[in-house]
């Protein structure tokens, strides 16, 4: 724990000297806000957004540590019989790297059906996006999959 508030302190002191304070409240804003609308575009499947959203050259590390790419990740969300149920994300952090770059992190329980069997995963997940232009896109995701035994109890 004092380890991560240690980067998390050095990471924002580093961004307060690259924006100002304003700037800084902004690009969390705008961060966010792609962040949310990536998250939503894979639970409602949409493989338009997320063809935008992801970068061509995205690097997508799975729950097993196995290197993929963009079909790949686009693929596994947008299955014909595949329906996930909403999601709650926690411990959700939101970082921005400079004015084009940033991080968005959370844990959550991913459940749903596949091929008409109920699935249910606890990951934890980092996305990092980079702006091209004037959008974000998805450069770089990793996935950890987590215990569910373990889950905190609502």
């Amino acid at each position: 724990m004092r380890k991560t508030c240690a980067v998390a302190t050095a990471s924002m002191m580093m961004l307060m000297l690259i924006l100002t304070p304003a700037q800084a409240r902004d690009a969390t804003t705008d961060l966010r806000a792609f962040a949310d609308a990536f998250d939503a575009a894979q639970i409602a499947q949409d493989k338009g957004a997320l063809d935008r959203m992801a970068a061509d050259d995205l690097v997508f590390i799975d729950g097993s540590g196995k290197r993929h790419g963009k079909a790949f990740f686009i693929d596994g969300w947008t299955g014909a019989d595949d329906d996930y149920d909403p999601v709650t994300l926690t411990d959700r952090v939101i970082l921005p790297l400079g004015k084009d770059g940033g991080l968005a992190s959370a844990e959550t329980i991913l459940s749903g059906r596949s091929a008409g069997k109920p699935f249910r995963a606890r990951i934890r997940f980092t996305d990092i996006f980079r702006r091209r232009g004037d959008s974000w896109q998805a450069i770089y995701i990793h996935v950890t999959r987590m215990a569910l035994e373990d889950a905190p109890k609502p």
